[in-house]
């Protein structure tokens, strides 16, 4: 497919505010798109990795300066001119080029896959030598392109696309676009975290073959607040399990082999700020594959006493010295359910039995590992006790779970209550349950 069909379509996206028209422009694209389908649904999201991918982009303002440099044969100075006065370097490459091409013939027609397939190997490049290879692959996409071409192409490097791509308006679309319900096209993208392979499974009719995949996270199960121990009763049913809701971030672990990857509430992968962590699973968990949901909270190793968010958000954040970070702010994980064990699939399992199951493959070891503490009763004044020693600890409160609950991922659902005394975080790292 020309690069140009898709340029169309961003064009029409950023002309308009309105959720329903944005959705159907986006569904009549993919409803007549036949090539290069799982691409386009990546870039139209701005895009050539899924969320939970790693592999980014990384590539500075500054870099692009060069690249539009390079392409249009203007001086940085020119560039950097033209960037203070329109404060987008996509408008500065639309601008350099419309001048340039003004002077020579297109040489050749650029396409979706060559796009995507240039912009995929950036982070491939390490080295000596990365940097000029990386501004000449993005230069040499920008010697292919029309004006408006070079401004998308810019913007998705820089990941400022700027056509107003919610994530609802991809699911909706890839409903309307191959006549399916909405809600299932969210329900496999909680499994696969990709909408690339979700309107894939949409369009053959084969929404319900989703599968979980060690190494895709999959999105966590959410819970209601409450107001009360009373209230938690009243929504869970008696008996009900109690655990402590730690002041840490929310990690899903996934293990295969030897292999350990940790990604947070949001599907970032964190498995590099966090060397310690994988090495603690592969001897403390017994199993060959399997993803456990857990929280992880820093922890002072002067007074053995639990730190608040901020200190270990300062690790999930930083790309470079982590191993002084590691002595620094140490973390002890704490397991709470598992999704996956062994090529099984524990979705629909009742939540007593999952925790069953983890107490049979977790060994306990204070301040590294261990399972989080729990009390299982149907007595008001047990749980009110449970409530305020958790806050005594240093902790946001408690969690209230039904025991036969199963997990729903990516939901707000009665199966599980969190009651705190505090205001919800404004940290959106911290948003762990």
């Amino acid at each position: 497919m020309d690069y140009s069909r898709l340029c169309e379509v961003y064009s029409h996206l950023e002309k308009t505010t309105k959720r329903l028209e944005k959705t159907e422009i986006l569904a009549e694209f993919l409803k007549h798109a036949q090539v290069e389908f799982e691409q386009i649904i990546c870039l139209v999201q701005g895009t050539v990795f899924p969320p939970w991918d790693d592999r980014k982009i990384g590539m500075s303002s500054q870099l692009i300066i060069k690249v539009i440099s390079l392409a249009t044969g203007t001086s940085i100075n020119g560039v950097v001119k033209e960037l203070k006065r329109t404060g987008d370097l996509g408008l500065v490459a639309e601008l350099l080029i419309r001048e340039k091409k003004q002077k020579t013939l297109r040489k050749e027609i650029l396409t979706v896959k060559k796009v995507f397939e240039n912009l995929r190997k950036l982070p491939e490049l390490t080295g000596e030598g990365a940097v000029a290879r990386k501004v000449g692959l993005v230069a040499e996409l920008l010697s292919f392109a029309e004006p408006r071409e070079a401004r998308f192409i810019i913007r998705t490097v820089l990941e400022t696309m700027r056509v107003g791509i919610a994530e609802g308006i991809v699911r909706d679309a890839i409903a309307r676009a191959f006549d399916v319900n909405a809600k299932d096209v969210e329900g496999a993208f909680s499994l696969l975290a990709d909408y690339a392979e979700v309107a894939k499974l949409a369009k053959e009719k084969k929404l319900n073959e989703a599968r979980i995949k060690i190494g895709t996270p999959i999105k966590v199960m959410l819970a209601i607040r409450v107001e009360s121990i009373k209230e938690g009763f009243e929504a869970i049913g008696k008996p009900a399990i109690f655990e402590y809701k730690l002041d840490g971030f929310r990690v899903q672990i996934h293990k295969k082999g030897d292999k350990v990857a940790l990604f947070t509430r949001r599907m970032e992968n964190v498995t590099k700020q966090f060397p310690e962590v994988p090495l603690l699973i592969k001897k403390y968990i017994k199993g060959e594959s399997f993803i456990i949901d857990s929280e992880i909270v820093g922890y002072n190793k002067k007074t053995y006493t639990y730190l608040p968010f901020q200190n270990i958000s300062q690790r999930i954040k930083r790309k470079y010295d982590i191993e002084r970070l590691v002595k620094e702010f140490p973390v002890e994980i704490n397991i709470f359910d598992i999704v996956y064990y062994e090529g099984k699939n524990l979705l629909d399992v009742p939540l007593i039995k999952r925790r069953k199951l983890l107490e049979g493959i977790v060994t306990h070891l204070p301040w590294q590992i261990r399972l989080t503490k729990r009390l299982i009763t149907s007595n008001e004044r047990e749980a009110e006790k449970f409530y305020k020693e958790s806050l005594k600890h240093g902790n946001e409160g408690i969690m209230i779970k039904n025991p036969n609950a199963i997990y729903i991922p990516g939901r707000r659902v009665e199966g599980w209550v969190k009651l705190k005394p505090i205001m919800e975080t404004l940290y959106a790292w911290g948003e762990n349950n």
